[in-house]
């Protein structure tokens, strides 16, 4: 891989957008011009964003800068995964195989049912009174 190289990704998750871009490092990982650990608290969030790098075992290789927009931060984090996924493809072809087994490469279609009119909410109901 040539070492100025940059490698950029779109990733998307329920109302999430991420963009990656991967070159050549250290492990250095921003989201938004953050350090990773701060914006991302839970431990869930940060697992669910770097499970690609786990993967393919490639966490001290690359330096990755993420942008994040929209939604909340579970799905900014499955976003940066898939984002994150997409890029290591274009690093490497032989990083797909390993991805795609642990379904990182999958968009996932769930979306918030839209709400029904005459109802409260997408699914809920008023209180039905017999009398």
């Amino acid at each position: 891989m040539p070492e100025k190289q940059i490698f950029s990704a779109v990733g998307r998750r329920k109302e999430a957008v991420a963009q990656v871009n991967v070159k050549a490092g250290k492990g250095l990982i921003t989201v938004n011009g953050n350090p990773f650990e701060e914006y991302f608290c839970t431990s869930a969030q940060r697992m669910a964003a770097l499970q690609p790098l786990v993967a393919t075992e490639t966490q001290k290789r690359f330096d990755v800068q993420i942008r994040a927009e929209g939604g909340g931060l579970e799905g900014q984090a499955g976003a940066s995964s898939m984002a994150l996924a997409r890029a290591l493809v274009q690093v490497d072809v032989e990083f797909r195989p390993i991805l795609k087994k642990q379904g990182l490469l999958t968009r996932d279609s769930r979306m918030k049912e839209r709400k029904k009119s005459g109802q409260p909410g997408a699914r809920r109901r008023f209180q039905f009174s017999k009398r």
